[in-house]
């Protein structure tokens, strides 16, 4: 090191490095919260539908939730919006875009029923 360095320079060069030149940073990517992304994997129940559940005693276990949530997967893949899905003697009308159980009915109440504004339907066994 043969280069001198003088009181109040930092640089043993004559040349002090140029400044850094800050640019507008990325626009930043939009992530999602865990939590949105975990609402977005799990089956919800609209108000209605949490009334028939009540209304007509149904009761959908953790195994009928979980196969529930794979046939809204499926259904989703397949490019279906408004789904009927029976799952042994109940039948749910599905949202499929918001993951989100509108109604529910019963054996009994299927019988004589017409089901509307779906695109889709799947047998859950």
């Amino acid at each position: 090191m043969t280069d001198r360095i003088t009181v109040g320079r930092l640089f043993p060069n004559a040349m002090a490095p140029q400044p850094v030149r800050r640019t507008d940073p990325e626009p930043r990517v939009q992530t999602t919260s865990f939590d949105a992304m975990l609402q977005n994997q799990l089956v919800r129940f609209s108000h209605h539908a949490e009334e028939r559940l009540r209304q007509r005693g149904i009761q959908l276990g953790p195994e009928q939730l979980v196969k529930l949530n794979t046939a809204i997967d499926k259904a989703a893949s397949k490019g279906a919006k408004d789904s009927l899905m029976l799952i042994n003697d109940t039948a749910l009308i599905v949202n499929i875009k918001n993951r989100t159980v509108v109604t529910a009915m019963d054996g009994a109440s299927m019988k004589d029923n017409v089901f509307t504004q779906i695109d889709s339907a799947m047998i859950i066994s």
